[in-house]
């Protein structure tokens, strides 16, 4: 009897009406209707296509099958789809009217409708059926016993055209496996820009077979070579996203210099006898790969000649790999001191009537947009190209906020309403380490905006920036996931979908699914701990990254100079995140305290304090045989002392006076201690 009761109850609940809050979907869709009853899966689960689509759309369906039945452990019948309409009679219909166009503009919508014996997809193109395929993998609800798709019908399609992920390759060299990956998740997030950041002053990563010495001189021998270039394009392709490259000129221009110094700004001045004289043309500076973080005062010469000859050779030989209709040429973070102090510069500028380096740099990037026009290509650059006279045909990209002196949103607003399309970066930059809710809340359109409907089709969209200064392969991923999915949502969803609750609460789930791909977010951070505890336990360490976060900003690289591209990225700071998990229950808990002194929320408050007093305890001990856990022993310490106080005073046994706590809990504060601090801060801020 009981047996027949478990079943009975599994049938009901695998038809029970599921609710909208329940569903873990991200990007939300514009439009989710659910219906009562549900799809079942069985090993019978097949599916057609039909239409006129890309054939990337039969990579794509087997990939959702496998992902499908590696989540349910089904031994579907189906193995690979090669052909359009294999199986007239399967339960999934996808249907395409054209194939879709790798680029901006394209029709990315889809409808998906789930009923009880037939699921249908219908996109105008294959990439809004890729979207619709990663939208039924997230309606996936199980049982106790199987697994079905609730009955809805959803229709979707992207708020903004541009909805991007750069990754610098350059800072630190990221493997093809990386860049594979980290493509596979943006595809599972319905972004579809690619930014490959590919030169910068630690190295120049593009093979050159013209011009060797850029790879033999300026790379430490790590670079793509022309055919892992086009595979990572053909992989890219096949999944919807369009790669946009960047080579980063006229600044950031240590690695190019090291290979062609005699394009370089510099001045040499040569001592001879009892005299000194500037000999520009006979004597050449040298320039090395620049090894730390920061801004590097190397730039090209843009009244050599020389310099336009040789990125035109560039371009010729790069353009080609990318089949993608713009180029990223940089243009960001010139100082223009090299052009400062070199008197050819300036008499060129007085040449050319180019009253300060703004227009000089212009002069410089106009060069560049026929280059580019000869391969099909549309220039890009960093917000510090727009000047007066730059071609209204540039696409303008925003990434200047608050730490910049600029009012949040205003570059972007700058540009649109002069006339250029434009892309903001500016409250994405996820290498900073900022919480979550900072990245999501940052709309692409500023709010306080006074646009025009022509001004707003300016805005193109988004994209997160992960610069490499601080990560490796490692670790990048643990920066770019999860966050990069809630970046995701805002450039896809409706304006108002902005509940962070919410999107904490689905977050988790679609996490833990982002690991199916290959993504290293979750499973690299016990890598990084077995490695600081000596292979001991690392139960106690790993409890003490939910309550630590690194340094945010660039804080934890103190000028740029603490850490240098081959130092290691294993320490305690790099398995810590932000929005530690136990910061935010926490506060929760801090907050329901507060509100309501109840012994049921002075329990809850207490648990952490205990936990914490524990965990201290552990690390002392573990310390015994791991250096690494030392210098993260005095922040444990300063949350054991005041987790002990705190207890009394929950119990009202404290005889410590109000300042004595206060500076408890200021000890709390430090950022002295492996490069991370306690998150909890401000919450024990609050209980005082």
């Amino acid at each position: 009897m009981k047996y027949l009761l478990v079943l009975l109850l599994a049938g009901l609940t695998s038809g029970a009406q599921i609710k909208k809050e329940q569903l873990n979907l991200m990007p939300w869709p514009q439009s989710v209707v659910l219906n009562d009853g549900s799809f079942a899966l069985n090993k019978n689960f097949k599916v057609n296509i039909t239409g006129n689509p890309n054939p990337r759309i039969f990579g794509g369906v087997t990939r959702f099958l496998r992902r499908l039945d590696s989540r349910t452990g089904i031994f579907f019948e189906q193995g690979f789809i090669t052909k359009l309409n294999e199986v007239p009679t399967a339960s999934l219909q996808i249907n395409c009217t054209k194939s879709g166009k790798i680029g901006l503009y394209e029709d990315e919508s889809y409808h998906l409708d789930i009923k009880q014996n037939q699921i249908t997809i219908n996109a105008t193109s294959d990439l809004g059926a890729l979207h619709g395929l990663e939208t039924l993998l997230q309606m996936l609800q199980n049982n106790s016993t199987s697994f079905y798709f609730p009955a809805s019908q959803i229709s979707d399609f992207p708020r903004f055209t541009w909805r991007g992920l750069m990754i610098d390759a350059a800072r630190h060299f990221q493997p093809v496996d990386v860049i594979k990956r980290n493509i596979d998740g943006l595809a599972a997030m319905k972004m579809n820009v690619f930014h490959w950041h590919l030169v910068d002053d630690q190295g120049w990563r593009i093979e050159m077979k013209k011009l060797p010495r850029l790879i033999q001189l300026a790379s430490d021998g790590l670079y793509y070579t022309q055919d892992e270039i086009r595979s990572i394009i053909k992989y890219a392709d096949e999944r919807g996203i369009l790669i946009v490259p960047e080579i980063d000129v006229p600044g950031h221009g240590s690695a190019i210099l090291t290979a062609y110094p005699e394009i370089g700004s510099k001045v040499i001045t040569l001592t001879g006898g009892t005299s000194e004289k500037n000999i520009q043309g006979t004597a050449i500076a040298t320039y090395g790969i620049e090894r730390n973080a920061g801004i590097f005062s190397p730039t090209l010469d843009p009244s050599n000649p020389k310099t336009y000859q040789l990125l035109s050779e560039i371009f010729d030989e790069v353009c080609p790999l990318f089949p993608g209709a713009y180029f990223h040429i940089g243009g960001d973070e010139n100082e223009g001191k090299d052009w400062d102090a070199n008197p050819k510069i300036q008499e060129f500028k007085k040449k050319n009537n180019l009253a300060n380096n703004h227009e000089l740099q212009t002069y410089f990037t106009m060069q560049l947009v026929p280059m580019l026009k000869k391969h099909g290509k549309q220039l890009m650059g960093w917000e510090e190209i727009l000047t007066k006279n730059m071609s209204k045909d540039a696409i303008i990209h925003a990434w200047r906020g608050a730490n910049e002196g600029v009012i949040a949103g205003q570059s972007l607003v700058d540009a649109v309403k002069k006339g250029y399309k434009t892309v903001q970066s500016n409250g994405y930059y996820i290498d900073l380490m900022y919480p979550i809710a900072s990245h999501y809340l940052n709309d692409p359109m500023p709010k306080s905006a006074n646009l025009s409907a022509e001004e707003k089709a300016r805005v193109l969209g988004g994209e997160a920036t992960m610069w490499s200064e601080l990560v490796t392969e490692t670790t990048i991923d643990s920066r770019l996931w999860p966050r990069t999915a809630a970046i995701a949502e805002r450039l896809w969803s409706a304006e108002d979908i902005t509940d962070l609750a919410s999107m904490r609460k689905r977050l988790d789930v679609v996490s833990f699914r982002l690991e199916e791909l290959g993504l290293t977010h979750i499973r690299n951070k016990a890598v990084i701990l077995r490695n600081i505890s000596n292979n001991q336990d690392i139960k106690s360490l790993n409890e003490f990254t939910n309550v630590c976060e690194p340094l945010k900003g660039y804080k934890r690289n103190k000028g740029g100079t603490e850490y240098q591209m081959y130092s290691p990225f294993t320490l305690f700071a790099d398995a810590c995140g932000p929005d530690a998990k136990d910061s935010l229950a926490f506060d929760d808990a801090v907050s329901q305290y507060l509100a309501s002194k109840t012994p049921e929320n002075k329990a809850k408050v207490a648990a952490f304090f205990t936990k914490w007093i524990s965990v201290n305890k552990e690390l002392i001990e573990l310390s015994a045989n791991a250096p690494l856990v030392q210098s993260i022993l005095p922040l444990s310490k300063s949350l054991n002392d005041v987790s002990q106080q705190m207890l009394l005073v929950l119990e009202n046994k404290s005889t410590l006076k109000t300042e004595d706590l206060k500076d408890l809990v200021e000890q709390c504060n430090s950022k002295d201690h492996a490069d991370v601090e306690l998150s909890v801060y401000e919450s024990l801020k609050k209980l005082i």
